[in-house]
């Protein structure tokens, strides 16, 4: 079936069907992700019915890398990622080189050239992004050690795969169809020192230049007053940061999109971009794992069955287990190595780039890409168990009594233990008015708060803090709600102030809940989920000026009257 518009064709139905069976998946408790793989599946080249434009899917899918890699440098402090060098920058070296020794051992195996050989085992040694960051997103863990130290291996991995991906096409000259030929140093010394240049040149433009430049466009930008003008800046940098150090500096778009981010994060407008990004980030996203899926050839099940399996075994052997026990080795916690194990238990859109450079190159059959691809479904949909699984061995290996460590358990909140007090729902520009109320006011009172630099912010205040959203039924036990007083939702997304009024009404029904809206609907919707009352901004700002208009003319009359 062909259609006209091809782009609106891949976003309309790529998004539909990555909703309808993600809301399966997630009714079946089974990770939304493996809906929206599945739904690229459906929408691929090798499954009858409906076909979608699989280059347009792809570059949708890089828009959502894009985003969020940036949204993770907001978070992320270039102090932090110095802080992990001990660990991550030896540690990840070591891993990529041996996960590529075995699976370039399993393609010598399978009867394959020495070179291609070689570049198979790359494929499997590189992790993929997205998967990773989504995880600790869904988790709340990309503040946490191991978080951090997921982070800063996926950027040394990142920089190791920009170095092959330049080097493999004059090695390929070198190796020619099989047998390593005469060895070129001078070819491969330039294309080293190039590489190596490009990458320090685009480092220093963004630590000397970028530092300054982005976040003095964007303070600019937010004193216009024009949320919509601050929105398209924020997109702006992201997607031009990430596309000119491809272009110019053969940076990955990933990388750029991630140290636009970190520059970015040390101002105080990091977290309004955050929030300004976030609706695209999700959508695009989703889009990602939609174009994997559509990638993946499912008669590859039937056709190579054990070399997918040895793959798949590699791939948790090498990405999993193997940087565990490194992790380890460089001074990590049995926890940490557990969980940076486990995230990075996978491989993704590297490995893909990887894979068709070495197919381009005729130096790995065509077999090769639907194995990588085959192996990567199946770690990706694997992930979400794994991760669950090594949660429950910390549950269990931990005692109750244990302090919360810098390993972060997501779901073992601590409770707190205020009563007769009140809950502040977000410490953006709102909630900290809100806050210094209650301060004044002597009220005793918690914060619920997902972004992780609010702890920065309340931590000379003395304030109690729980750190995620506030939507989760886990987070709103942890704030002792049948105890409570009174419970303001200062968030600005409506969808997610209605999950918590509702869940707030249903865990008391003599609380009282004030929230915030914008526009009469949003007011309307509130009122009807439990909430006793909705301020919207807009209306208590015209009511304000009314009241002055009126006092002006109440003076002015009582002057008139005096004379």
């Amino acid at each position: 079936m062909s259609f006209q518009s091809p782009l609106i064709t891949a976003i309309v139905f790529g998004i539909s069907l990555a909703f309808i069976l993600g809301t399966i998946a997630h009714r079946l408790k089974v990770p939304p992700l493996v809906g929206y793989l599945l739904a690229g599946v459906i929408v691929g080249p090798f499954t009858p019915g409906l076909v979608v434009d699989q280059r347009l899917t792809l570059q949708l899918a890089e828009i959502g890398v894009i985003l969020l890699m940036f949204g993770v440098g907001l978070h992320f402090s270039l102090k932090e990622l110095i802080s992990v060098r001990r660990i991550v920058v030896p540690g990840t070296i070591l891993q990529v080189l041996v996960s590529s020794l075995l699976g370039t051992g399993a393609a010598w195996f399978f009867g394959w050239p020495l070179f291609g050989c070689i570049i198979f085992g790359l494929c499997l040694s590189v992790a993929s992004t997205v998967v990773v960051l989504r995880t600790l997103q869904d988790h709340r863990a990309l503040d946490t050690e191991y978080g951090r130290l997921a982070v800063g291996w996926l950027v040394v991995q990142d920089l190791l795969t920009v170095i092959a991906l330049v080097l493999l096409p004059a090695l390929s000259g070198i190796f020619g169809s099989g047998a390593p030929q005469s060895l070129n140093f001078g070819v491969y010394g330039s294309a080293l020192a190039l590489t190596l240049g490009k990458l320090v040149l685009f480092v220093a433009v963004m630590l000397l230049i970028g530092r300054r430049v982005i976040p003095a466009i964007l303070h600019y930008i937010a004193h216009t007053g024009s949320r919509e003008l601050f929105r398209l800046a924020v997109l702006s940098v992201a997607l031009g940061v990430a596309l000119a150090a491809a272009e110019l500096f053969g940076v990955s778009i990933a990388l750029g999109a991630f140290f636009a981010g970190m520059i970015l994060s040390e101002s105080p407008l990091s977290q309004r971009a955050a929030e300004e990004t976030l609706p695209l980030r999700d959508a695009f996203a989703v889009l990602f794992f939609v174009s994997v899926g559509m990638l993946f050839n499912p008669n590859v099940l039937l056709d190579e069955p054990w070399r997918l399996v040895l793959t798949f075994l590699l791939v948790l052997a090498g990405n999993g287990a193997l940087t565990i026990l490194i992790c380890r080795r460089f001074g990590g916690s049995l926890a940490n190595a557990v969980f940076v194990g486990v995230v990075l238990a996978q491989i993704g859109e590297f490995s893909f780039i990887l894979v068709d450079l070495g197919v381009g190159l005729k130096a790995l059959p065509p077999d090769a890409r639907d194995l990588i691809l085959g192996a990567s479904l199946l770690s990706i949909m694997i992930n979400p168990a794994i991760f669950y699984a090594a949660r429950s061995w910390r549950r269990r290996s931990e005692p109750a009594s244990k302090p919360v460590s810098a390993v972060l358990e997501p779901e073992a909140i601590e409770p707190t233990h205020l009563t007769d007090h009140a809950v502040l729902v977000g410490y953006g520009r709102v909630g900290r008015l809100v806050a210094t109320g209650l301060q004044s006011a002597e009220i005793p009172f918690l914060v619920l708060e997902e972004a992780g630099d609010a702890r920065e912010n309340l931590r000379s205040t003395g304030v109690e803090l729980i750190v995620g959203n506030a939507a989760q039924d886990a987070i709103l036990d942890a704030a002792n709600l049948a105890a409570a007083r009174m419970i303001f939702v200062a968030i600005p997304e409506a969808f997610e102030a209605g999950q918590i009024v509702q869940g707030a009404r249903k865990r008391n029904p003599q609380l009282r809940i004030v929230a915030r809206a914008h526009f009469d609907a949003e007011v309307e919707h509130l009122l009807q989920l439990g909430a006793d009352i909705v301020i919207m901004g807009e209306r208590e700002i015209a009511q304000a000026m009314l009241a002055e208009a009126r006092s002006f003319q109440d003076s002015t009359l009582e002057t008139q009257s005096g004379v």
